[in-house]
């Protein structure tokens, strides 16, 4: 069921703050042509957990595969500085994200059970970017938000500059 939709226009972030309740034990937000204002910027979820701030504790891993465009090479793998362990920091969803304007972000990330109080959170999502550097890069994070506190809140930004456009969705999912 689509809950919410929000469309970016220069935006430091984009917030889901409502209807992230324990009517659904799967929520699905999925992002479309999301464009930075800088150039060579990661793209990035938080949450948060009952207080204002979104620095939920996180675990999490991180790996994508590249495929560049002027000399064709290409990689799959894990990526250590992609993940965190333990940290409330902003968890990157994607590589560094160029801002010509052919380049954006497209991707989706499912959360499960948000509003349990007995377990962790888990999250899942994929992400396709045009890299700063002129590659397609196909992103994968997986993860869990350490806390028994009800997950009320998810946020989208860059790790650099704003969000100069882009369409966010949030569906839950019965």
């Amino acid at each position: 069921t689509l809950l919410e939709t929000q469309t970016a226009s220069s935006s430091a972030t984009i917030s889901f703050t409502s209807n992230i309740d324990d009517t659904y034990d799967e929520y699905i937000f999925k992002y479309y042509s999301v464009h930075p204002s800088a150039d060579d910027t990661k793209f990035t979820v938080n949450f948060r957990d009952g207080s204002t701030a979104y620095d939920a504790t996180k675990t999490t891993t991180f790996f994508n595969a590249y495929h560049a465009e002027n000399d064709g090479s290409a990689a799959l793998g894990y990526s250590a500085a992609g993940d965190l362990a333990q940290g409330t920091g902003i968890q990157r969803v994607t590589g560094a994200t160029g801002n010509d304007n052919d380049q954006c972000a497209s991707g989706y990330l499912h959360l499960f059970s948000p509003s349990s109080t007995t377990f962790v959170k888990h999250f899942i999502g994929r992400s396709s970017h045009s890299e700063a550097s002129d590659y397609n890069e196909d992103s994968f994070v997986a993860g869990y938000c350490n806390t028994t506190s009800a997950i009320d809140g998810v946020q989208f930004k860059f790790d650099s500059g704003n969000i100069d456009t882009g369409t966010f969705k949030m569906y839950g999912v019965s």
